[in-house]
């Protein structure tokens, strides 16, 4: 990264640094590579700390870098697509990689997820949590809604809780037949749960994806997964040509 002086120009101070470092990040940086200290910077492009701190500021926003405790600010890797598509149907769990089972327990859903179950609001489920993983990092977390009567075969005595009956749900669930399913995305703030998760600070900016699995005529399960919303793009179609950066 080579230093450059900024002359007097129309927009903010640090939005054109932002253009600058970012410029810099295509062509002198690798992915992961640890950028130099906030000092080092500074003297190079010959601005205040502060006007440098907005700066990478935006650019973390943007999904272009990340700051890691321990380690400083590294050069952030491509965004992950999340498919918002309703084009491909496919049950959780079924040729995922980056999807990694964490926990299962019973417990009574949330009033808007029991709604979308057309079940009562004292009716328990299972509850599957799962995270996405992307470059070794947490980038999504997901909670996922099995009713009982969705998985009639799921024994209640193997694998009574934790990552493995996650994964028994989920085989038992991919035993059933998928008629389709729809979405619906919005843009949130972290709760403390999810932040803790996705190491984020609370009310970090997330994309929260709710997906309804529908089989035989009913709502089969339901998906509530929250993203980081600066490491990911929706991505509409088959051919991913259409993308919404987030």
């Amino acid at each position: 990264m080579g230093t450059t002086q900024l002359e007097s120009v129309p927009e903010p101070k640090y939005w054109h640094l932002k253009t600058v470092i970012s410029e810099a990040l295509d062509s002198d940086f690798a992915v992961g590579e640890i950028l130099p200290n906030e000092r080092e910077l500074a003297a190079r492009f010959g601005v205040a700390r502060a006007t440098l701190r907005q700066a990478l500021e935006q650019l973390e926003l943007e999904g272009r870098l990340q700051r890691r405790r321990g380690v400083g600010t590294t050069v952030a890797p491509p965004r992950m697509g999340v498919d918002v598509s309703t084009t491909q149907h496919q049950w959780p769990g079924t040729g995922e990689e980056s999807w990694q089972s964490v926990d299962c327990a019973v417990a009574t859903p949330p009033a808007a997820v029991a709604r979308l179950l057309d079940a009562d609001t004292d009716e328990t489920v299972h509850v599957v949590r799962r995270l996405r993983v992307s470059g070794g990092q947490p980038v999504a977390a997901e909670l996922l809604y099995v009713p009982a009567s969705s998985v009639p075969e799921l024994s209640a005595i193997e694998n009574p809780s934790g990552p493995g009956r996650a994964r028994a749900v989920l085989r038992e669930l991919q035993r059933r037949v998928l008629d389709g399913q729809d979405r619906a995305v919005e843009l949130g703030s972290a709760r403390a749960d999810d932040a803790k998760e996705l190491d984020r600070l609370p009310g970090a900016p997330v994309l929260v994806v709710t997906t309804r699995y529908l089989s035989e005529g009913r709502t089969a399960a339901v998906s509530v997964a929250t993203y980081r919303a600066d490491t990911c793009r929706l991505t509409f179609g088959d051919s991913g040509d259409l993308v919404m950066a987030s």
